[in-house]
């Protein structure tokens, strides 16, 4: 079969690769149908972060039941799926607690385990979701960064009427506005320092988009709350100045969710500091998208407002290409040539 294969720092390789086969009656094999390119996957392009030389890259995506063990009995060849990338261990104290995303040893497939980037992906059996004829594949390839976010918004005390800001609008920000507003937001603002993404999180449902190059993002949410700051803050760039300045957006008594990672020491000036401490903040962590009973609840909750349209994703989508396209595409964003949201790629010719 056909792959997209790391070898090393922006070593992305188009190449054969054996299929994947049964080896315990517990496996199911998925032949991919769609596969997006996960921020993840570009840091650990242009970084390595952990991975193996040679294996086959990707984690997101969707597709179609090919083959299943002996033991797999909710889905049958031919039933079209969603692929949960996350492998926990199972035995550590937290996956015995219950809380697999916080796992000693937790890692998504396209590191240590062959990914999607193929036209054959492997996956253990509760690793397999399937979605309604409603939902397509494009969009079902997008359930796990969905399923990212809401496991973020699980942990939060928003209600409905709050007010939420949205710092970021690539794909897990643009998918944060949505999620704010299944969660009952009366008003979301998105900020981002690049007009387009603002006017894409005005397409998806944000009520007020912010440019901090305009004026600092804090003083324009003060400004459209009539000082009061809202209710929650949700960190989606993964930029080391955001995530400082986040802290100024929450009223008194607010709560800050971090969804972004950034790839760099975050320096923090006294006066974002203090607005954790004088405004007695609450300030959240989230990480990957699985819970009790694994996958967990963010995954149904996904693929059902997916299937209703109240999350919607062709319009993160910007570009829809071959797989064997994937070596310069992943050049051109690193280097920033082009204009990139969200890509998927097609392993077979569409």
């Amino acid at each position: 079969m056909r792959a997209l294969k790391l070898y090393g720092k922006q070593d992305l390789r188009f190449e054969e690769a054996p299929e994947p086969v049964i080896e315990r009656g517990s496996d199911v094999i998925v032949k991919v149908k769609a596969v997006g390119v996960c921020g993840s996957d570009i840091s650990r392009y242009a970084k390595l972060g952990p991975y193996v030389s040679g294996t086959i890259f990707g984690h997101e995506f969707s597709g179609e039941v090919a083959e299943v063990g002996g033991e797999v009995k909710h889905v049958k060849v031919g039933d079209r799926v969603a692929g949960c990338p996350a492998i926990c261990c199972g035995q550590c104290e937290s996956c015995q607690k219950g809380e697999p995303a916080r796992c000693e040893s937790l890692h998504v497939i396209g590191a240590f385990h062959p990914g999607a980037y193929a036209e054959y992906v492997k996956l253990p059996a509760e690793n397999v979701i399937p979605i309604p004829d409603s939902v397509d594949f494009d969009t079902a390839a997008l359930v796990e960064p969905s399923a990212v976010v809401v496991h973020g918004f699980y942990k939060t005390n928003i209600q409905p009427g709050a007010t939420v800001a949205v710092v970021g609008s690539g794909n897990i920000g643009l998918l944060a506005v949505q999620w704010a507003k299944i969660f009952g937001a009366r008003k979301v603002f998105a900020i981002d320092v690049e007009g387009e993404r603002l006017k894409v999180a005005r397409d998806v449902g944000a009520d007020e988009w912010i440019n901090p190059q305009e004026k600092a993002a804090h003083e324009q949410i003060m400004e459209l709350t009539d000082g009061r700051g809202v209710d929650l803050a949700v960190e989606s760039a993964g930029s080391p100045l955001t995530s400082a300045q986040v802290f100024a957006l929450p009223r008194k008594g607010g709560e800050v969710l971090f969804l972004g990672i950034p790839y760099a020491d975050v320096s923090i000036e006294r006066f974002y500091f203090e607005r954790i401490v004088r405004n007695e903040l609450t300030v959240l962590g989230s990480w990957n998208a699985v819970s009790a009973p694994f996958p967990g609840r963010e995954w149904s909750t996904s693929i059902h407002y997916m299937s209703r349209g109240h999350i919607r994703v062709n319009p993160l989508v910007s570009h829809r290409l071959p797989l064997q396209e994937g070596p310069h595409t992943f050049d051109d964003i690193v280097n920033g040539k082009g204009s990139y949201r969200k890509v998927l790629f097609y392993p077979e010719a569409k």
